[in-house]
């Protein structure tokens, strides 16, 4: 398949990309690479599932409870 490139660069037809919903683009020597993202960064999932306890100060005194004594 060949693509024209515009000003705003080459529209990949949404065929190709059915079920996928982010792809990485590299640059590899003389090639451009349109590769599905597969993975999630984990950081992004940080506080989705907090716990609960009945510590007033867990953020605060951590440490504390933790490793029992405070760092």
């Amino acid at each position: 398949m060949k693509a024209k490139v515009t000003e705003q660069g080459v529209l990949i037809p949404k065929a190709l990309l059915e079920g996928i919903l982010e792809v990485e683009i590299l640059k590899e020597n003389s090639r451009i690479l349109v590769v599905p993202s597969i993975k999630k960064d984990p950081i992004y999932q940080l506080g989705s599932n907090p716990i609960t306890c009945n510590m007033s100060d867990a953020s605060e005194k951590h440490d504390t409870y933790l490793y029992g004594q405070y760092r």
